[in-house]
């Protein structure tokens, strides 16, 4: 399969059959891309960030870790990352609340109503907006308590692949935060890609 595009505030899905790999790659090296997976026969099934953290044992998964669902089933396991291994499994997707408490005045687009988007594409529709991998998103944990938000340290064209450990979709949303430097000092939210590797 070709790199598939998942446009700047936008959100796209696609099917893995179990063995399958999914590499995610930072095309302009600061976009932050919001990261679901959900059981191919059972959409109430999905990767879980609260589980996954007891299951690997930290709150940064690492190449080699098996992240998990809501049922602690194996779903997604990181077997390479050259973006410089900082991502975040501690905040939730953005939705329009979010941007309300920030102070926009309408809609904004947000990861929430992305991955209703990228799914809808499939005939899909979430049974809940799980909190999101958040590939290359850098949220430290200051002296164990305090969360700071900070530009990504990817690169251009850094990736993170995954490979599926049962029939699952994965849906990514290129985030479009543009009010904290969530995607870098510009606050511009860029394109970012993906690629299925068998």
């Amino acid at each position: 399969m070709s790199l598939i595009e998942i446009p700047a505030r936008h959100g796209k899905a696609v099917r893995l059959r179990h063995g399958q790999s999914v590499r995610v790659i930072n095309t302009t090296g600061q976009q932050v891309v919001d990261t679901w997976a959900f059981r191919a026969d059972d959409l109430a099934e999905f990767m879980s960030m609260e589980h996954s953290r007891v299951a690997i044992g930290r709150i940064i998964p690492g190449i080699g870790d098996t992240l998990v669902t809501n049922r602690r089933n194996p779903v997604l396991t990181l077997t390479a990352d050259t973006s410089g291994g900082i991502h975040d499994t501690l905040f939730a997707a953005c939705d329009r609340w979010r941007y309300e408490r920030l102070g926009v005045a309408g809609y904004h687009d947000n990861c929430t109503d992305n991955l209703a988007a990228a799914l809808a594409e499939l005939g899909l529709a979430p049974p809940e907006t799980p909190s999101p991998l958040n590939l290359f998103m850098n949220i430290p944990v200051i002296d164990g308590n305090r969360v700071e938000i900070r530009p990504p340290v990817s690169t251009p064209g850094s990736y993170v692949s995954l490979r599926a450990e049962c029939d699952c979709i994965a849906a990514f949303s290129a985030c479009p935060q543009d009010i904290v430097p969530i995607n870098g000092l510009g606050l511009t939210p860029t394109e970012a890609h993906f690629e299925v590797l068998d």
